[in-house]
């Protein structure tokens, strides 16, 4: 089968085609799945990087890619709630008990896997097993957000940012969000009520006594958005912890969060497409034979939403 695998930690992101990759074969606990679409999210470029190498037991090459959408071919002995020819989405994430989803065929753990949304097609779902499970498990999960309250979600252009907008309105929030000017428009219509150029403007000198900061962005972004908390509010990264004395210092909880692409949160992801509350959000497609210019495409052209591979029409 084909694949895209790499043959060596590198910080040029040396991915390759290959052509002749063993099929995947499944433990009692697994399913295989024929993939036909996947996406990129940024922890393949970590994993490319070397930065994670100690959690990876697996020789080179190796296959790489997490979310995907596809159907399941074969069911383990162990494995209930699944069945062949069901149209499932989720991770295929090595050091999620998978095989990698950038490739014709994957091995799944089923904890890590739902039944595709009936209203999408697989390129559709295949961008949200990642950015959905990220937007329900902070909003919903760690900050419990509520209608009346206020959240700022930094990056809100991007693959998390665009489906939290979504979510943060659907729960009756008032929503401002940083974004470069290109793209201010493309979040008003996902329902955001204020925006700000992150390039031109300090949203901190803007905003005041929010509930909740999702950062997606990191650096000095996190350190900025403590400001603009009220006492007892919430600031979620996905970037690592945020500083601990700033958390102090202005009364407010500060949480990394690490998602959880599992069974439960797909579910929930599902539940609010189906009832078209949130919407995916693809920005370009790419065919397996142009993974390679899929990931340039993504580390240099800050896509709006996801970048897609599609695996087989």
């Amino acid at each position: 089968m084909k694949a895209a695998q790499i043959k060596e930690y590198s910080q040029d992101e040396t991915i390759f085609l290959n052509n002749d990759v063993s099929m995947p074969k499944i433990g009692e606990d697994q399913l295989l799945v024929e993939v036909f679409s996947a996406s990129i999210n940024p922890f393949d470029s970590i994993i490319m990087k070397g930065y994670v190498k100690d959690l990876i037991k697996t020789p080179f090459p190796f296959t790489i890619g997490g979310d995907f959408s596809g159907r399941v071919l074969e069911v383990g002995q162990k494995v209930i709630g699944f069945k062949q020819k069901d149209e499932v989405f989720g991770t295929a994430l090595m050091l999620a008990g998978g095989s990698g989803s950038f490739a014709e065929f994957a091995a799944v753990s089923p904890d890590r896997v739902a039944l595709k949304p009936k209203n999408l097609n697989y390129n559709q779902a295949a961008s949200l097993p990642l950015v959905g499970s990220s937007a329900v498990q902070t909003l919903e999960d760690e900050m419990k957000l509520a209608s009346g309250q206020k959240i700022l979600i930094h990056g809100g252009a991007g693959g998390i940012g665009s489906i939290s907008i979504q979510l943060a309105k659907h729960l009756g929030a008032y929503v401002a969000t940083t974004v470069s000017k290109k793209d201010v428009d493309f979040v008003k219509n996902l329902g955001a009520d204020e925006v700000i150029d992150y390039k031109d403007d300090r949203f901190e000198e803007r905003l005041k006594d929010y509930d909740a900061v999702y950062d997606t962005v990191g650096g000095e972004t996190t350190n900025r958005s403590f400001s603009v908390l009220k006492k007892g509010g919430i600031l979620a990264s996905m970037k690592g912890p945020p500083d601990e004395e700033l958390s102090k210092k202005y009364q407010v909880l500060g949480v990394a969060i690490n998602t959880k692409v599992n069974t439960e949160h797909l579910n929930r992801v599902k539940e609010l497409v189906e009832e078209n509350v949130i919407g995916p959000q693809v920005d370009k497609i790419f065919s397996l034979d142009e993974i390679k210019e899929a990931f340039v495409y993504k580390s240099g052209s800050h896509p709006r939403g996801k970048v897609i591979v599609r695996i087989r029409s």
